[in-house]
Formats: C-alpha cells, structure tokens, sequence
C-alpha cells in the first residue's frame, strides 16, 4: 500500500546559530591582533637610532620635527590600512566583533587608539639604543597586556561592588583601553549563542553605560601626553638633564650678565695656558682666527674659535680632554687634511662641527653661522662621510643617493644627472652595483657610496672622517679624483691616516696630538721645518757596517743611527752644512775599497715629519 498523502506532523521551526569564533577564541587573539604592530614600530625606530641613520639624516639636513612627522604620518597609514584589512577580513567571515558594531564607530575608536599606540611606540623607542632588545620588550608587552587584561583588568571591571573609577584609572595603561573597546564591541556570550545584543552604534557613544567616551577622552589625552614627553626625552635625553637645563636656562635669563662674565673668565684661563705650548704655526694660526672673527671675510668657510671637548671621568676615572683649545680656519676651496695617532681627538673634533656632540667651551663657525645656536641652518649646506658607515641594509646604492640629493633639494633631472655622476665618480655604475641592496656591498663599496653621499647636493662644507679606509689602491685613486673635483668653490675638512693621501688631497696639514694642534701647513713647509734632514740607507758586505759608519760621520758628524738590519744601515742626516754633491761623490769613491751593494739617499717624508711631531709631543706630555 502506497502512502502518497503521508507526511510529517508541522512543528515549531528552529533557528540555526552560526557559531562566532569570536566567542571560541576570546579577546585575547583580538588585543594582540591590534597591538601586533606595536613592537614592528619600536622596532624600526630604534634600528634607526641604533645604526646611527637619524644622525646622518640629520647632518645632511632633515630637521628633527620633519622627521617625527614624517615617521609618525608613515607609521600611522600603515596602521590604518593594517585596521581596516583586519575590520574587513573579520566582517567578510562574519566575526560580531566587527559585524554588528557600526562602521563609523569602530574607525573613529580604532583611529583613536592607533594614533595612541604610535605616539607610545615612539616614547619608548627613546629609552632603548638596541633594536633586538626593543623587538623582544616590544613583543613580550603586547603577550603579557593581553593577559593582564583578561585576568587583572575584567574582574576588577565585572566587579559591581566596586566603584568606577578603579576601571577609570587602569584605562590609563594604553592596551587596558584597547581591551575595554573590544569587549565593548563583542557580543555577550550566553546558552547556544543566543543573544539579543546588537552593537555600538553612533548615538551609543554618549551612554556612560559602555563608557565609549570617556575612553576617547582618556586616549586623547594620553596621546597628546606622549607625544609631549616623546620630544622633551628626545632633545634633552633623559628628564633628569632636562630639568637641569631647564633650571639653567630659567637662571641664564634673570643674571644674564654675571653669567657671561664668568663664561669669559673661564675661556680666558682656559686660553691663556694654552698659548705658551703653541708652536709658531699654531700661534699664527690661533691670530688668524682671531683677526677673522674681528674683520669677517667670506672666503673662510670653517673658523673655530679655542674648541674644546672634555669627557668626564665615571667610576672614579680621570676626566678626558679630547680636544684641548683647537683654533683653526679653512678657506673655501681649500682641503685641510688633520693627522694623528689614534686618540688624538680627530673624531671628536668632526662629532662637534657637525653637531655629533656639543663642545665643551669655545665654538665654530660654518658660513658664519655659530655651531652652538644655528646648527640646523648648518644641517642644509654641509655633506658629511662619518668615521664608520650609517647605510640602510634594504635600500640601494641609487636609492641612497636619491634620498638624500632630496634632501639637498634636488628635484627632477637635475637629481637623476648628480646621481649618476656621483655614482660614475666612486665607480659604483657599472656592473649593476647602484641598484644592488647595500647589504650584498662590501665594505669598499659601502665606503664609497658614503663618500658620494657627503658630496651629493653642491654642500659647501664636506667633512670626511678617513674616507678611503679599506679601499684597494683602484678604488682609492678613484676617490682621490673624485675629492680633488669637488674641490672647487668648497671647503673639505679630512681626516685621515695616510701619508700619500694627505700629500695627495691636501692644500694644508695639521697633525693633532693628544688633542691639540701641534703644527700646521701645506706639505713642503712641515717637511722643511720639522723634517729638516736627509735619509741615507747604504747597504754593504758583512763586516763592513763599521767602515760604513764611519764613512757617513766624516760626511755629517750630526747624523744618527736610525737602524741596522742584515747588513743595511739607515742614517738620519740634518740638511744645514751637508750638500747633495759631496754624498754622492764620497759614496762613489768609497765603492773603489768598500763592497757596497746599494745605497741611496732621500728626503724626508711626511710620515717622518708625523712620527717627529708625534713622538716629541708624547714625550713632553710625559
């Protein structure tokens, strides 16, 4: 028997509930979802305080609020578009979380919250100096605010029995604020998921029941806080020298005049017993400066007035005067090379024109502008090739350049053409170099990219802090050419470890010694009065080297013995009395009853006159 007319009893119907994985995972997934890229911003911008790349930026002249801007507009639009793939991704797959709340709402509370997160980024970066500690604190915060405010903040703000404002007050903590947004924003989990709840929506803002407003209202203020303490840490370094400065700038203005009294009085002590070492040259020197600082003139690029650095002592150690009442002037035009042992205060010298560190006492003038009050003017119009290279690894050799003939103000082909010549002039063109990641350059390459870099915009001040260091001698010649061009209608200050360098680039020299000046000229005149002798290498037989001394005292009774070595003697001979021709006639006479293989006589070198001048001014300090 068919039962064709058969069918079910009707019953009630019932409704499927999609299960919401917002209540599987909790609010935990979606607070560090949000803060997830809060260590990725501290991260980058203690990289580029660790690497030093804020400080070159600086000195080729971005000043320090358009680089916050800059960052902190950068950081910003990542953040937003990071927001709004999570709202849509969540919306897509149907996450109440952000389905259910009104749109408007959750971009005014999210913006809110990721300017807050930014402006937090950046005033911890400043209390870091290391990027892989910063990654590792930043990544352990956003864990460990997650679970503090699933375990500590909700019970105390599901707790009715106790007052609001213990919620209130927790809020000030940043990610407790963005703990609070999302379990405004999540529907109430009950039996089956059935729940009436349907969001926040615009005129919800104003219900002190979800307290959305007063969370707007509390981030705003953190925000504008942070930011605020972000600049004050940023120029004075820490609170403590903050305040300090602070105090001394307050008591600078109401006794003015006693305290430039007592400024004097202290450059002048700090003067008087420096002139009685200085040499000839220095003290010439030293009156130059002065009558160019009464009478100024336009053809002096550089001009420092009785510089000093000094380096106090920590842990019981003595105080380090780095560099010790440096007067000095270069013309435009002109490459002055500085010479000196390691720790003879070459560097600090650089630190201080460039704005690296402040001096001690006395001061510069770069185009006429004091290094002390107009640094930042002086940012615009110098290049600079510091002692180690501060380069990002992710970014190319042309990229660089581009960046920073930017900087200079180069725009359109006129930035394409002084790329391409400054990468053709430090041979980084061929062979697809330019457009290689810095990171696959070797240190040579990376050299060379700095030093076209320092020279890229027209600067008219270049400071190069031993340029061609770990350069083949190609590589080096190349450089050389490339400096002696830019040259021209420029001022070049060099420092350097090479003879053959400095002979080659420099119109004058000053060898600097455990922070001082010792001398100063163009490289004839250091050799002719500090060098004033001639070098005698005679090699003979063994056996011989007696009969061969005293060949050499009957020519100069005055030379000394500089070393013997299998047979080869080397004599130091004082130019004043000897003539060039008695030598070579004694020495072909004296083939005739002596076996002398070689012989030959030569000037003194630079690096002579610099191992002269170096070791007498480390005895007499002794």
């Amino acid at each position: 028997m068919q039962f064709e007319f058969i069918k079910d009893m009707p019953r009630v119907a019932q409704q499927e509930f999609p299960i919401d994985i917002s209540f599987l995972v909790g609010k935990l997934v979606f607070v560090w979802m949000i803060m997830l890229y809060f260590p990725v911003i501290l991260s980058n911008l203690v990289y580029e305080k660790e690497q030093k790349l804020r400080t070159i930026m600086k000195m080729h002249g971005l000043g320090d609020m358009a680089y916050w801007i800059i960052s902190y507009c950068y950081f910003l639009l990542l953040s937003l578009l990071y927001m709004l793939f999570l709202v849509s991704f969540g919306s897509i797959f149907g996450i109440k979380l952000f389905r259910l709340s009104d749109y408007r709402v959750q971009f005014v509370v999210y913006f809110a919250y990721i300017n807050l997160q930014v402006s937090f980024a950046f005033l911890m970066a400043t209390f870091f100096s290391n990027c892989r500690t910063a990654s590792v604190t930043g990544y352990l915060f956003t864990i460990g605010s997650a679970y503090s405010g699933e375990y500590l903040f909700r019970p105390i703000f599901e707790d009715m029995s106790l007052s609001r404002s213990w919620s209130t007050l927790m809020e000030l903590f940043p990610p407790f604020c963005l703990y609070r947004i999302i379990y405004e924003f999540s529907p109430p989990p009950s039996p089956l998921y059935r729940t009436d709840f349907s969001g926040v929506h615009w005129e919800d803002l104003s219900d002190h029941k979800n307290g959305m407003l007063d969370i707007l209202i509390i981030m705003a203020v953190e925000w504008a806080t942070f930011l605020l303490l972000t600049f004050f840490v940023d120029e004075f370094g820490t609170f403590r020298n903050g305040i300090r400065k602070t105090v001394s700038i307050f008591r600078s203005n109401t006794d003015q005049s006693s305290h430039t009294c007592q400024m004097q009085t202290i450059q002048l002590e700090e003067f008087l017993p420096s002139v009685e070492t200085d040499r000839t040259d220095v003290s010439r020197e030293r009156e130059t400066v002065q009558q160019l600082l009464r009478e100024s003139d336009s053809n002096f690029s550089v001009i420092c007035d009785n510089l000093k650095k000094v380096y106090h002592g920590k842990d019981g150690n003595a105080e380090k005067i780095a560099v010790a009442g440096l007067s000095l002037s270069v013309q435009r035009g002109q490459c002055f090379g500085i010479l000196g042992p390691n720790g003879a205060g070459k560097t600090s010298l650089i630190s201080m024109l460039t704005g690296f560190t402040k001096p001690t006492s006395g001061t510069a003038y770069i185009d006429g502008m004091d290094i002390r009050l107009d640094m930042n003017k002086i940012y615009t119009g110098i290049g600079v090739c510091p002692q180690f290279d501060l380069l990002w690894e992710t970014l190319t050799g042309r990229e660089h350049l581009m960046f920073y003939g930017r900087l200079k103000n180069l725009r359109g082909g006129a930035l394409d053409v002084a790329v391409e010549h400054s990468l053709r002039s430090v041979r980084l063109f061929d062979g697809g170099i330019a457009d290689k990641r810095v990171a696959k350059y070797s240190g040579g390459m990376k050299r060379r990219l700095s030093v076209a870099i320092s020279l890229i915009g027209d600067p008219k001040v270049v400071y190069m802090d031993e340029p061609s260091s770990g350069l083949d001698p190609a590589s080096r010649r190349a450089l050389w050419n490339a400096v002696m061009s830019a040259k021209e209608n420029r001022a070049i200050v060099l420092t350097t470890h090479s003879m053959e360098e400095a002979e080659a680039l420099c119109d004058r020299i000053g060898i600097m010694v455990n922070g001082s000046l010792q001398c100063i000229g163009n490289s004839k005149e250091l050799k002719a009065r500090y060098g004033g002798t001639y070098m005698l290498t005679v090699t003979a037989a063994a056996g011989e080297e007696a009969a061969v001394e005293q060949l050499v005292r009957s020519l100069c009774p005055a030379a000394n013995g500089v070393y013997r070595i299998s047979g080869t003697q080397k004599f130091e001979m004082p130019k004043q009395g000897l003539r060039i021709s008695e030598v070579f006639q004694a020495m072909e006479r004296a083939k005739s009853w002596l076996n002398i293989a070689a012989w030959g006589l030569s000037d003194a070198t630079l690096e002579d006159t610099f191992i002269k001048v170096a070791s007498g001014s480390d005895a007499s300090s002794v």
